[in-house]
């Protein structure tokens, strides 16, 4: 057991956003297509936030030409660069 607790601690990140549920925030993604790397904004409301440790995960929520779309982003993801909280 402390063995699984020692990896999980080597991959966590040290400061995790302070996003709530009810939050507008951004999450800028780390998009790789071919050999290029480029980073997305997903901007939306944070309407759950599940689990703990490394399988913690935000799900937000946007309207984006009138359909609404979800997204679920792990929180300790290398492909999540940044989150950054609007309002």
């Amino acid at each position: 057991m402390d063995l699984v607790k020692a990896l999980n601690s080597q991959y966590m990140k040290e400061e995790l956003p302070e996003a709530k549920v009810g939050d507008t925030v951004r999450v800028h993604v780390r998009i790789k297509e071919g050999s290029r790397e480029r980073i997305q904004v997903f901007e939306g409301t944070v309407i759950a936030r599940k689990h703990g440790g490394i399988g913690e995960t935000i799900t937000v929520r946007r309207i984006s030409y009138g359909v609404g779309c979800e997204k679920v982003f792990p929180l300790h993801s290398p492909h999540v660069a940044m989150i950054e909280t609007v309002r």
